[in-house]
């Protein structure tokens, strides 16, 4: 999973699994079929540990709003880990494949697309109980909240400590709806 998270898919050579896992060319076939199938792998065990932080965030919070502060406080903090690569291994896994690895691309751009609708579902839970406006496009609002945590991955990529991945986060609070005021009669 890490050789995957670092260097990316094709980054990933056979020979860097391999050396990596300490196992000859027939025991890696006869374990996982193929490098797609390893990859697979690699990213489904990724999803389950982000979702774990990814998911409570959302749900440990009494309103929306606190909902979406937890989650990017937790994910300035897990993008920013000293024991893992920064950033996120799926945000921007597969998006510049060869033609020849689109199933890969497929796949990690529904993985994507997963987290988003979970923002989503955070917003219309948020919309039920009378915390988010019920005119908020919530849609929209999932995908900017989608692409912002994509942003702080790539910031905290590149090297911005945890301080300014949150920095950027709480930055990214400042589109969250107005509640819709009552009209006095």
């Amino acid at each position: 999973m890490t050789l995957f998270w670092e260097r990316g898919y094709e980054g990933t050579s056979f020979d860097d699994l391999i050396n990596a896992m300490g196992i000859s060319p027939s025991t890696f076939y006869n374990s996982f079929g193929n490098k797609e199938a390893l990859y697979k792998e690699a990213t489904d065990f990724y999803l389950t540990e982000s979702s774990e932080w990814f998911l409570a965030a959302l749900a440990d919070a009494p309103d929306a709003k606190t909902a979406f502060m937890h989650l990017i406080e937790a994910t300035a903090a897990q993008f920013t880990r000293d024991d893992l690569p920064a950033g996120c291994m799926i945000s921007l896994a597969g998006t510049h494949l060869s033609p020849a690895h689109g199933s890969v691309r497929s796949m990690m751009s529904a993985h994507r697309a997963s987290s988003e609708s979970a923002l989503v579902a955070r917003l219309r839970q948020g919309v039920a109980a009378g915390d988010v406006a019920q005119d908020t496009d919530i849609e929209a609002l999932g995908a900017y909240f989608s692409a912002l945590f994509r942003g702080m991955a790539v910031q905290a990529r590149d090297g911005a400590s945890r301080e300014r991945v949150l920095a950027i986060g709480h930055l990214g609070m400042r589109a969250w709806p107005e509640p819709t005021k009552p009209v006095d009669a």
